[in-house]
């Protein structure tokens, strides 16, 4: 690892131009709670606050970056209008900045970004946006954005791959130094395109060299992590697009270099609880990069909003999902960034059903019924255990006559009370199939 100097010099970013950044977005930006948490502290027996940025006005960190690049734009750019892609949170910002300075602007999103945002958008941008959906992925709809800023002349607004969006970004960091008055001991940042990871990296690196630095994707997502595997930027061949928020296919050229500068990790779950211990000098100390199973992120999503009162999409709860993954010193302070709250009501029955999944309280089974008499009364009062429940019953009669196939779906009231029930059913004579989570079979049928 080089020197400081020399490392400032490699990055494509400083303190300094965030710092700018801070002061050029203060009169539209909120300075966001940074609130403690007294269940993830008795959990984890540090200090843990939850950095808000789901109470920001377009409720997620996006408009910070936004804005930071559409206010600098001259007058002649701003006469040209603006395009940018996003899977919403991005979208946002730039529409609430469009409708503020009285630029136009033209938004591609994915074709499956939750309602919510899409009305959301054009909520803030109003009659200064076009809201243009293309593609599954947010890669589609980058191209498509950035096929239209070459034939218009609009101006790129990049959702984390430019230093004016990475640096407004980064506010965040400022504002969590400025909050606690003190460095903290870990800052776990959730991870997407990489821009919020680059501005907040490089604001403590300079400011609060001490602070380990810890970067968490989905497991479904991990770009940043295959790319410093990789040793540059690669595009992942495909992707699970549930945490939207930062289901992206390749990471930023920026973002990669300021991981790459800093010296980054990448944490293999063989290897984890992830030991955070603070920095100290040029890039000693902990830097990492871990993933998160989407199961384990929509469990986090859930308590939050049991416990805490909030509402955050699932990119906004990988922070607290990545806790699980992560070993931090008794006693020493945690920062949490709840990067969004932008969710959609209708999605919590897939959220609710990854979670119980996840707690191993969720499985699915291809059960042969024979073709009897009180066949399904006895699976129910021999194999069933007093605390399960049926949640899913499918039933499909085959041609012949002595077996019908179902898929049921059973909740246990514990983890624990597997084994026994897969012994019951091994003892029942039936012949049962356990459906295993990731396979195509399961897949299809749930």
């Amino acid at each position: 690892m080089p020197e400081l100097a020399d490392l400032k010099a490699a990055l494509p970013l400083d303190a300094r131009e965030i710092d700018a950044a801070a002061a050029r977005i203060s009169d539209v930006i909120e300075a966001t709670p940074l609130q403690f948490s007294a269940r993830l502290s008795a959990a984890t027996g540090a200090k843990v606050y939850l950095k808000r940025e789901d109470l920001q006005v377009v409720r997620s960190f996006k408009l910070r970056g936004a804005y930071n690049l559409i206010v600098q734009l001259t007058d002649e750019e701003r006469a040209s209008g603006v395009v940018c892609a996003s899977a919403g949170n991005h979208a946002q910002g730039v529409a609430f900045a469009c409708r503020t300075m009285g630029i136009s602007g033209r938004i591609y999103v994915p074709t499956n970004t939750p309602r919510q945002k899409r009305d959301r958008i054009r909520a803030h941008g109003g009659t200064f946006v076009e809201l243009i959906a293309t593609g599954e992925t947010y890669d589609a709809a980058a191209a498509a954005a950035a096929a239209d800023a070459r034939r218009t002349g609009a101006v790129m607004v990049p959702p984390f791959d430019d230093p004016r969006t990475a640096a407004g970004q980064g506010t965040i960091a400022a504002e969590i130094l400025d909050q606690l008055g003190e460095q903290p001991g870990t800052v776990i940042v959730p991870v997407g395109g990489g821009g919020l990871i680059a501005g907040i990296a490089t604001y403590l690196h300079e400011r609060s060299p001490s602070t380990a630095i810890v970067g968490v994707e989905p497991s479904g997502a991990a770009s940043m992590t295959a790319a410093l595997v990789a040793g540059a930027p690669v595009t992942l061949p495909e992707i699970d697009p549930f945490v939207d928020g930062t289901a992206v296919r390749r990471i930023g050229d920026l973002p990669f270099e300021v991981m790459s500068a800093l010296g980054a990790d990448v944490v293999s779950h063989g290897s984890l609880p992830l030991v955070a211990e603070p920095r100290s000098g040029a890039g000693a100390g902990t830097f990492a990069m871990i993933h998160a199973d989407e199961g384990a992120v929509c469990t986090a999503l859930l308590e939050l909003y049991q416990n805490e009162g909030i509402i955050a999409e699932p990119s906004g709860a990988l922070s607290v999902a990545a806790l699980e993954l992560v070993k931090v010193r008794p006693d020493s302070t945690v920062v949490c960034l709840i990067s969004g709250g932008n969710n959609d009501v209708s999605r919590y029955g897939e959220i609710l059903e990854r979670s119980l999944v996840h707690l191993g309280l969720k499985h699915y089974f291809l059960v042969d019924f024979p073709q009897e008499p009180g066949a399904l009364r006895r699976f129910l009062g021999e194999v069933l255990g007093p605390d399960d429940d049926i949640t899913l019953f499918e039933y499909v009669k085959r041609n012949n006559r002595e077996i019908g196939a179902a898929l049921v779906g059973i909740e246990l009231g514990s983890a624990a009370g597997l084994p026994a029930l897969l012994e019951r059913m091994a003892d029942s004579g039936m012949n049962v199939e356990q459906l295993e989570p990731g396979s195509p079979a399961y897949r299809y049928l749930t």
